[in-house]
């Protein structure tokens, strides 16, 4: 039977794939947007700034202290990366999700498994970049290779997966191509590009996509479902009959845009001590925007829940791009 032997969870915020001069570039939609959802409420910019006064968070945001914490970020991605070559899986399982990349309003599943040949990713588009501003044009070119490259997927498992499921009650969506635009290829989304880019370092090593609608209502499954959807999963591989060795990665979070470091280190204690009852007791209210991906680590840990695996953390990294507390917890941890 197929072995999960290795698991990894890596943030995917575009502050690591810009230079920290350059955050500022998000900032400016910070300051517009009427509507930061934070602890269960929504505020406006300035209601943060107010409401967060008392924090110094003017402090966190200086350029010296942007440019350690994006370091720290480049170290724990490269040893990710060390990592995950030294561990040369056949399979990685990669839970992330889909912010109307390849799911548009017309159609926004719950839960969707990719079971075709292969995603693509996109090459990087110069003309394009050359008319945003520069922070997001290094985010593009850094989620984007120079050339077209298709990663493979591993079809036989996505649709044991999707089986498996169906046994289980999860009316899961399954996908056999990825859309097009007329009559031009939709690249994957950002959950896959930026870790097969950044710490697969595009080694075309084959996976399932299994993409969660975390962002968007009215059809966000709660924690306790994805928890539940992981260990489905779990329980579709270890039956998988296969000599592959799987790893499985948690792609995303953790608090943004507006940072809980209170919520995150609840969330990575339960984490960290298998701790399924404390995981499961956070409101779903609090998984909004962003912070919504941390639902991507709770699916890993469901798939991880019945193995030997446990949680170790590499790092945990509030990267801070406004007084106001908006920007991008980071963070990182492997399962061995």
């Amino acid at each position: 039977m197929a072995q999960i032997f290795f698991g990894f969870g890596s943030s995917h915020g575009p502050l690591l794939s810009s230079s920290p001069e350059l955050w500022d570039f998000r900032t400016a939609a910070d300051k517009v947007n009427p509507a930061h959802p934070y602890r269960g409420k929504t505020y406006t910019f300035d209601q943060l700034l107010a409401l967060r006064k008392g924090e110094n968070l003017a402090a966190v945001n200086r350029i010296e202290a942007r440019r350690e914490r994006h370091a720290r970020c480049q170290q724990q991605l490269d040893r990710l990366a060390d990592r995950l070559a030294s561990a040369n899986p056949d399979v990685i399982v990669l839970v992330g999700d889909d912010q109307h990349e390849w799911f548009q309003p017309e159609l926004q599943p719950s839960f969707a498994v990719f079971h075709g040949e292969a995603v693509l990713n996109t090459a990087f588009d110069a003309a394009e970049a050359k008319t945003v501003e520069p922070g997001r044009a290094e985010v593009m070119r850094d989620r984007h290779p120079p050339q077209d490259q298709n990663y493979p997927v591993e079809s036989e498992l996505a649709a044991w997966i999707i089986a498996h499921a169906i046994e289980d009650e999860f009316d899961v969506a399954s996908s056999a191509r990825g859309p097009r635009n007329g009559a031009e290829p939709i690249g994957v989304g950002h959950a896959v590009q930026f870790i097969y880019r950044r710490i697969l370092r595009d080694r075309a090593v084959p996976l399932v996509p299994i993409f969660l609608n975390t962002f968007y209502p009215p059809n966000q499954p709660t924690p306790k479902r994805c928890y539940d959807f992981g260990r489905s999963i779990g329980r579709a591989i270890a039956a998988w009959e296969s000599n592959k060795r799987v790893a499985i990665c948690a792609s995303g979070g953790l608090s943004h845009f507006v940072i809980d470091e209170a919520f995150d280190h609840r969330i990575l204690d339960a984490l960290l001590t298998n701790d399924k009852a404390a995981l499961l007791a956070e409101p779903n209210a609090l998984f909004q925007s962003g912070t919504s991906e941390t639902k991507n680590w709770i699916t890993a840990a469901g798939i991880l829940s019945e193995t030997r695996l446990r949680m170790k953390l590499l790092d945990y990294v509030p990267c801070y791009r406004s007084e106001a507390g908006t920007g991008n917890a980071m963070a990182f941890a492997t399962w061995e």
